[in-house]
Protein backbone atom coordinates (compact mmCIF):
# COMPACT_ATOMS: atom_id res chain seq x y z
CA UNK A 1 0.00 0.00 0.00
CA UNK A 2 1.53 3.34 -1.01
CA UNK A 3 1.21 6.49 1.08
CA UNK A 4 -1.76 7.77 -0.96
CA UNK A 5 -3.65 4.51 -0.49
CA UNK A 6 -2.73 4.44 3.19
CA UNK A 7 -3.96 8.01 3.70
CA UNK A 8 -7.20 7.20 1.92
CA UNK A 9 -7.67 4.08 4.06
CA UNK A 10 -7.12 6.09 7.26
CA UNK A 11 -9.64 8.71 6.10
CA UNK A 12 -12.19 6.01 5.29
CA UNK A 13 -11.70 4.45 8.74
CA UNK A 14 -12.19 7.87 10.40
CA UNK A 15 -15.41 8.43 8.42
CA UNK A 16 -16.67 4.97 9.43
CA UNK A 17 -15.96 5.75 13.11
CA UNK A 18 -17.83 9.05 12.80
CA UNK A 19 -20.76 7.25 11.14
CA UNK A 20 -20.80 4.67 13.93
CA UNK A 21 -20.90 7.46 16.54
CA UNK A 22 -23.66 9.22 14.62
CA UNK A 23 -25.70 6.01 14.29
CA UNK A 24 -25.24 5.33 17.99
CA UNK A 25 -26.42 8.87 18.85
CA UNK A 26 -29.53 8.47 16.62
CA UNK A 27 -30.25 5.09 18.20
CA UNK A 28 -29.96 6.50 21.73
CA UNK A 29 -32.24 9.44 20.85
CA UNK A 30 -34.80 7.12 19.17
CA UNK A 31 -34.79 4.71 22.12
CA UNK A 32 -35.13 7.53 24.63
CA UNK A 33 -38.04 9.05 22.73
CA UNK A 34 -39.80 5.71 22.26
CA UNK A 35 -39.38 4.48 25.83
CA UNK A 36 -39.90 7.79 27.70
CA UNK A 37 -42.44 9.35 25.31
CA UNK A 38 -40.53 12.66 25.53
CA UNK A 39 -38.86 14.53 22.71
CA UNK A 40 -41.35 14.17 19.90
CA UNK A 41 -44.90 13.35 18.84
CA UNK A 42 -46.80 10.10 18.90
CA UNK A 43 -49.25 9.42 16.08
CA UNK A 44 -51.76 6.58 16.39
CA UNK A 45 -53.53 5.61 13.17
CA UNK A 46 -57.28 5.21 12.86
CA UNK A 47 -56.83 1.45 12.48
CA UNK A 48 -55.11 1.16 15.84
CA UNK A 49 -57.59 3.58 17.45
CA UNK A 50 -60.46 1.38 16.20
CA UNK A 51 -59.20 -1.39 18.48
CA UNK A 52 -60.33 0.67 21.49
CA UNK A 53 -58.73 2.75 24.22
CA UNK A 54 -57.57 -0.22 26.30
CA UNK A 55 -55.92 -1.76 23.26
CA UNK A 56 -54.21 1.51 22.37
CA UNK A 57 -52.80 1.78 25.89
CA UNK A 58 -51.53 -1.81 25.82
CA UNK A 59 -50.03 -1.39 22.34
CA UNK A 60 -48.22 1.80 23.37
CA UNK A 61 -46.74 -0.03 26.35
CA UNK A 62 -45.61 -2.87 24.06
CA UNK A 63 -43.97 -0.34 21.70
CA UNK A 64 -42.27 1.40 24.62
CA UNK A 65 -40.83 -1.89 25.93
CA UNK A 66 -39.89 -3.31 22.51
CA UNK A 67 -36.24 -4.38 22.36
CA UNK A 68 -36.16 -7.13 19.73
CA UNK A 69 -34.09 -5.18 17.22
CA UNK A 70 -31.96 -7.28 14.89
CA UNK A 71 -30.32 -7.03 11.46
CA UNK A 72 -33.58 -7.97 9.70
CA UNK A 73 -35.80 -5.29 11.24
CA UNK A 74 -33.09 -2.72 12.00
CA UNK A 75 -30.53 -2.78 9.18
CA UNK A 76 -29.25 0.74 9.93
CA UNK A 77 -29.07 0.01 13.68
CA UNK A 78 -31.01 3.18 14.52
CA UNK A 79 -33.97 1.51 16.29
CA UNK A 80 -36.46 3.42 14.13
CA UNK A 81 -38.82 0.57 13.19
CA UNK A 82 -40.39 -2.39 14.93
CA UNK A 83 -43.16 -4.93 14.62
CA UNK A 84 -45.20 -6.46 17.43
CA UNK A 85 -48.14 -8.84 17.69
CA UNK A 86 -51.14 -7.75 19.70
CA UNK A 87 -54.28 -9.90 19.97
CA UNK A 88 -53.65 -11.46 16.59
CA UNK A 89 -52.90 -8.12 14.92
CA UNK A 90 -49.52 -7.22 13.45
CA UNK A 91 -48.63 -3.70 14.61
CA UNK A 92 -45.78 -1.59 13.19
CA UNK A 93 -44.11 1.44 14.66
CA UNK A 94 -41.88 3.79 12.72
CA UNK A 95 -39.85 6.77 13.94
CA UNK A 96 -39.23 9.52 11.41
CA UNK A 97 -36.99 12.54 11.93
CA UNK A 98 -38.12 15.93 10.65
CA UNK A 99 -36.93 19.50 10.89
CA UNK A 100 -38.39 21.44 13.83
CA UNK A 101 -41.19 22.85 11.65
CA UNK A 102 -42.20 19.31 10.56
CA UNK A 103 -41.93 20.32 6.91
CA UNK A 104 -38.83 18.45 5.73
CA UNK A 105 -36.52 15.70 6.83
CA UNK A 106 -34.16 16.59 9.65
CA UNK A 107 -30.87 18.08 8.54
CA UNK A 108 -29.20 15.94 11.24
CA UNK A 109 -31.19 13.27 13.13
CA UNK A 110 -28.28 12.95 15.58
CA UNK A 111 -28.87 16.55 16.75
CA UNK A 112 -32.02 16.99 18.87
CA UNK A 113 -31.72 20.78 18.53
CA UNK A 114 -32.67 20.57 14.84
CA UNK A 115 -34.81 17.42 14.90
CA UNK A 116 -38.45 16.67 15.70
CA UNK A 117 -39.12 12.96 16.10
CA UNK A 118 -42.50 11.48 15.16
CA UNK A 119 -43.43 7.90 15.94
CA UNK A 120 -46.35 6.41 14.05
CA UNK A 121 -48.07 3.31 15.45
CA UNK A 122 -50.14 1.53 12.80
CA UNK A 123 -51.71 -1.73 11.78
CA UNK A 124 -49.45 -3.55 9.33
CA UNK A 125 -52.31 -3.36 6.81
CA UNK A 126 -52.13 0.46 6.99
CA UNK A 127 -48.47 0.56 5.98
Amino acid sequence: MNNGDQDSHVQNMARAADLDKRQMRVRVLNDSFRTNMVGGRWMITSGVKSLGALAVGAIIEDVRSFNSFDRDNDPHQEHDFGSIEWAGQRIFFKIDCYDKQLEYGSPDPADPNVTARVITVMLASEY
